[in-house]
C-alpha cells in the first residue's frame, strides 16, 4: 500500500549560488557527511546536492508534512548502493512521523529516484506499506 508520494525539482544554478555563497554553512546544516563526501567526489558537485536536496523535499513531501513540524534537513539522507541506486534514509523526526504512519503489521520502505538535466534535478519518493515478511515480488 502507498503511504506517501512526493516529487521536486530543484535548479542545479540555484543551489551552486548557495554553496558559492553560504559554503560549509550550508553544507553542514542541509547534508550529512555522507552526502557531503559524495558530492565533493563528484565532477558535478552542485548537481549532487540538488539531487540531494530535492529528494529530502520529496521525502518530507511524501512524509505529509513538508519541511515543518520539526522535521529536519538532515533527518533525511541519501546514500547510494554499490550498484548506484538512490536510498533514502530517516533519522530524528522523520523516523518517528513514518513510523506513525506506517500501519501495524507492515514496515514501510521509501524508494527514491534522482535525474538531472542541466539545470534542473528532479527526485521522487514513494513510501511503500508492505506487510512484515512480504517478499518484494508478492
Amino acid at each position: 500500500m502507498i503511504l506517501g508520494v512526493g516529487t521536486d525539482l530543484a535548479n542545479i544554478d540555484r543551489i551552486a549560488g548557495t554553496l558559492e555563497r553560504f559554503g560549509d554553512r550550508f553544507r553542514n546544516r542541509v547534508f550529512t557527511e555522507t552526502e557531503q563526501r559524495k558530492a565533493e567526489r563528484r565532477a558535478d558537485t552542485p548537481g549532487t546536492y540538488a539531487k540531494r536536496w530535492a529528494a529530502k523535499e520529496a521525502c518530507s513531501k511524501a512524509l505529509g508534512t513538508g519541511l515543518r513540524m520539526g522535521i529536519a534537513w538532515k533527518d533525511m539522507a541519501v546514500s547510494n548502493l554499490p550498484t548506484g541506486q538512490p536510498v533514502m534514509h530517516v533519522t530524528g523526526w522523520a523516523a518517528d512521523r513514518l513510523a506513525a504512519m506506517t500501519p501495524p503489521g507492515h514496515e514501510a520502505i521509501i524508494h527514491v529516484t534522482l535525474t538531472d538535466d542541466h539545470p534542473w534535478a528532479q527526485a521522487f519518493v514513494v513510501i511503500e506499506a508492505r506487510p512484515i515478511g512480504a517478499s518484494a515480488t508478492t
